[in-house]
C-alpha cells in the first residue's frame, strides 16, 4: 500500500489486438491471488514462479493466436504485465534497485533491475533447446524485453552458468521476481525515489 495515499498498488489492464486478447492484473502487496492462463503451459509455469516468488499477486488471462506460434501470445503478455505493474507502482517511493544471484541446482543467473522510469534489457543468456515445453526458449527474451520496455524498468539478465535448461529458465523467472518484489518495496520517502524528483 502507498502510505501516503492510503492506495491500494494494484494495476489492471486490457490489451486486444488482432492476435491476442489479455487481461492483467497485479497486486504489489499480496501475493493471495495468482491465477495464469496463457495457452502456453511451460510459460504459466514460470510466471507462477515469478509471481509466488516475488510474493506479488497476478491474474492473467490470455486467448492468443497459437495456431501460429507462441511469439505474440508471450510477447503481449509482457506488455501487459509490464503496463499492470507500472500502473500500480503510480509514484510510490520504492527500494526501486534490487539484485540477485539465482540459483536453480545447477543453474545460476544474474537478475539485476532498477525501476527507473526508462525501460530496457540487457540480455547475456544463450538456451541450448529450442522449446522448453510448449514455450520457444527465444521468446522468454521477448517476454523480458517487453515487460521491461513496458514497465518503466532497466532490466539486467545473465546466464552464469547451466547445464538444464529447464533450471536455468527457473532460476531466471524466480530470480526477477525476488528482484521485482525487493525493489517495489515503499520505503518512508517523501517523493519518488529519485534525486530528480521524479521517474
Amino acid at each position: 500500500m502507498d502510505s501516503t495515499t492510503g492506495r491500494l498498488r494494484i494495476g489492471e489492464v486490457a490489451r486486444e489486438t488482432r492476435e491476442t486478447n489479455i487481461s492483467a492484473r497485479v497486486h504489489l502487496d499480496s501475493p493471495a491471488e495468482i491465477e495464469i492462463s496463457t495457452g502456453v503451459g511451460f510459460f504459466d509455469h514460470m510466471l507462477h514462479q515469478l509471481a509466488f516468488h516475488g510474493r506479488i499477486g497476478l491474474v492473467v488471462q490470455c486467448e492468443g493466436d497459437l495456431h501460429i506460434d507462441d511469439h505474440h501470445t508471450v510477447e503481449d503478455v509482457g506488455i501487459a504485465i509490464g503496463q499492470a505493474v507500472r500502473s500500480a507502482l503510480g509514484s510510490t517511493a520504492v527500494e526501486r534497485y534490487a539484485s540477485l544471484h539465482a540459483v536453480m541446482d545447477e543453474s545460476l543467473s544474474l537478475i539485476a533491475l532498477d525501476i527507473s522510469g526508462r525501460g530496457m534489457l540487457t540480455w547475456d543468456c544463450e538456451f541450448r533447446r529450442e522449446k522448453i515445453g510448449d514455450l520457444s526458449t527465444e521468446c522468454i527474451r521477448e517476454f523480458f524485453r517487453a515487460f521491461a520496455q513496458s514497465s518503466g524498468i532497466s532490466l539486467h539478465i545473465r546466464r552464469v552458468t547451466s547445464e538444464n535448461d529447464h533450471h536455468l529458465s527457473e532460476s531466471i523467472f524466480k530470480g526477477a521476481g525476488i528482484t521485482l518484489g525487493r525493489a517495489t518495496r515503499t520505503v518512508e520517502r517523501s517523493g519518488v525515489s529519485s534525486t530528480k524528483g521524479v521517474i
